[in-house]
């Protein structure tokens, strides 16, 4: 490891996430939510500290803190969401991303008035205006919500925000994203965790011992089987914990137009899909944040992408280089200058 890849490490030490390492204090996304919806209602758990690798062309060539450690996301389990959308599609569940979502699940929220308009695309590009409640929460706790790397709402959190037509406007909405994970629960007639094992972490060699855990009420009736739905993220307890190396080798399968030992886990087609910038929202694709003309991160190329979750939690694909890059527990107002410093050291010639 080199003297620049060192510097990178403790710099990351030094700006830690400003969330306690105990849920016992500040920690977590619906605090700042209005009541009634400023509660927990799934399981959450005390944090590591700040964790990282580096992966450049399939060799780990730096990582800190606790990288084995299954700890929670948050939004990145968004982009897990999206492979499974992806294993949909390349089973020919989900043939068509612009088919209204209501036409292949009915009955679950998309058949009344402009709902029976949504496509899975607008679900997706989180571009869906969808109006309901799912598991307790209604879509109007996440109305007019603000989020670092997107542009700024007019109006305070909560608020009865006018819906406009699906496709239209961009919201970062965290029960849209839970009814979203509803419909694949739906597609699949499986739990999501199950298939996701059985599609993704097993066939790349992940370990076993991530969970992808649902809210206590988030149990439906699926062809006679109880079986959880789980959420998009931590936002009200729950979501997905996992290690840094694990997200590490989804990231490589993503680097690698969806290959890992030899396999095809998930359609370059897809893949390439997913990184395809929303027309109202380019600096988004399907799920996942897009370095669209360097404005998210300037610091590193435009061909980045990444998953973000609140904490902060990154995974950062770097296309050009053959690199993957994971970092936990980081105070997010300094991630672009992480990612600059980290690019320096995986760019200086080696000793």
């Amino acid at each position: 490891m080199n003297t620049l890849m060192q510097q990178a490490i403790q710099f990351a030490n030094e700006h830690e996430s400003t969330w306690d390492r105990s849920v016992k204090g500040n920690f977590g996304v619906h605090l700042n939510d209005p009541p009634p919806w400023n509660r927990l209602l799934g399981p959450i758990h005390d944090r590591g500290p700040v964790s990282g690798v580096v992966v450049v062309d399939g060799k780990t060539v730096a990582s800190w803190g606790e990288p084995e450690r299954a700890d929670l996301t948050f939004s990145v389990a968004k982009l897990y969401l999206a492979i499974l959308a992806g294993v949909a599609h390349d089973r020919g569940l989900l043939p068509d991303v612009d088919e209204p979502v209501g036409k292949r699940v009915p009955g679950i929220g998309f058949d009344e008035g402009q709902n029976a308009d949504i496509t899975w695309r607008h679900l997706l590009q989180q571009t869906s205006e969808w109006e309901g409640e799912r598991f307790g929460v209604s879509d109007q706790a996440d109305r007019y919500r603000a989020v670092t790397f997107g542009v700024p709402p007019d109006g305070k959190k909560g608020d009865a925000r006018p819906l406009q037509r699906p496709g239209t406007y961009w919201e970062y909405n965290d029960v849209r994203i839970n009814q979203l994970s509803y419909a694949l629960l739906h597609l699949f007639r499986k739990p999501l965790p199950e298939v996701f094992r059985e599609a993704v972490t097993r066939p790349i060699g992940a370990s076993e011992d991530w969970q992808w855990v649902g809210y206590d009420t988030a149990w439906v009736e699926i062809d006679g089987q109880r079986m959880p739905s789980v959420p998009g993220g931590s936002h009200w307890g729950g979501g997905m914990s996992i290690s840094a190396r694990d997200q590490a080798l989804i990231g490589q399968m993503l680097l690698a137009d969806g290959q890992a030992n030899g396999k095809q886990i998930l359609s370059r087609e897809w893949i390439q899909a997913m990184r395809t910038p929303c027309a109202i929202a380019p600096y988004y694709g399907y799920l996942i944040w897009l370095n669209h003309e360097g404005r998210v991160f300037p610091s590193v190329p435009a061909s980045s992408f990444f998953g973000v979750g609140a904490g902060s939690s990154f995974t950062w694909v770097e296309p050009e280089r053959k690199m993957v890059v994971i970092v936990r527990w980081l105070n997010s107002a300094h991630a672009d200058a992480l990612f600059g410093k980290i690019l320096a050291a995986v760019d200086a010639p080696q000793a």
